[in-house]
């Protein structure tokens, strides 16, 4: 908390402290108001002035506010307006976002850099696929060449006005993996397996990796897990029983979820519309703070 407040801020924090994850909507007189960061994004999504106010600290804060009486219409915008997402297609040598998302046109850059190429939803997304001339030709690059251009993905494309960035790794533990650990700045990694034995032995080395690197992993998710019978209601392990119990517990790593074979989910992958999924079984995921 910052030193010197004013009673009315000290109070304001002593709230926020409680709803750190929250925008805090404060009530002075007839105006709700939002300070610091708070105030910072709801601004932005809001697109209403941002100013500043005394409170007591030889800087103002940044200060932003709507009228109480019309406090709903502000909050409805704030939960429907969503977040803006941006996909960095790190599988350089098989990328396959572009055809997930039915993107046909391709990336321009100009002097000021690289510019993604936005889905159906409003994704951002770049990818090799978007530059190259025909999306089957091959990409027959070394090592080195792919972890520049993974790194070049990041710094010299505008990604502009994103809240999250996600970035789909190949699998394995190879140049485009340490690139991606030691050039971008991440919250963390979420490692996907499926019940085979063999990829849990991968999965383990992923982990491992990803400790020697200091990269935080956010949990991990089971994909092929089940196959949901529609006729007789049973679920069936068609790729054998899993073993992610036992690396859950020998890593202490948390599972998001495990997702059944789907084939609704492989054919709009197929077709380029899957933006339009309208079950993705994650729905009632919970990530750890």
């Amino acid at each position: 908390m910052p030193k010197k407040l004013s009673p009315m801020m000290e109070q304001y924090f002593q709230i926020k402290d409680n709803y750190q994850d929250c925008i805090l909507f404060y009530r002075v007189g007839d105006f709700y108001e939002m300070f610091y960061d708070d105030a910072l994004e709801a601004s932005r999504v809001l697109e209403i002035a941002l100013t500043g106010k005394n409170c007591g600290q030889e800087e103002r804060a940044p200060m932003c506010g709507v009228p109480f009486h019309s406090a709903e219409t502000y909050i409805h915008k704030l939960v429907d307006k969503g977040y803006k997402v941006g996909i960095l297609d790190a599988d350089i040598t098989g990328p396959s976002i572009p055809k997930m998302f039915g993107i046909k046109e391709k990336a321009y850059a100009d002097e000021i850099g690289m510019y993604p190429v936005k889905s159906k939803g409003g994704i951002d997304v770049m990818s090799v696929n978007l530059l190259l001339e025909n999306d089957t030709d091959p990409v027959l690059w070394r090592g080195p060449i792919l972890g520049n251009v993974v790194k070049q993905f990041y710094t010299d494309v505008i990604w502009k006005d994103i809240d999250y960035l996600f970035v789909d790794m190949p699998p394995g533990t190879g140049d485009v993996a340490i690139t991606v650990y030691q050039s971008l700045k991440l919250d963390g990694i979420i490692i996907v397996t499926s019940p085979q034995d063999l990829v849990s032995m991968i999965v383990e080395k992923a982990v491992k990796m990803a400790d020697l690197m200091q990269v935080p992993i956010i949990g991990v998710v089971e994909n092929y897990s089940y196959f949901h019978c529609p006729d007789n209601g049973k679920d069936y392990q068609i790729f054998g029983e899993s073993h992610i119990e036992e690396i859950l517990q020998k890593y202490g790593l948390l599972l998001l979820n495990r997702l059944p074979i789907d084939p609704t989910i492989a054919n709009l992958c197929d077709q380029g519309d899957i933006e339009s999924i309208e079950k993705t079984n994650l729905e009632n995921v919970s990530l750890p703070e």
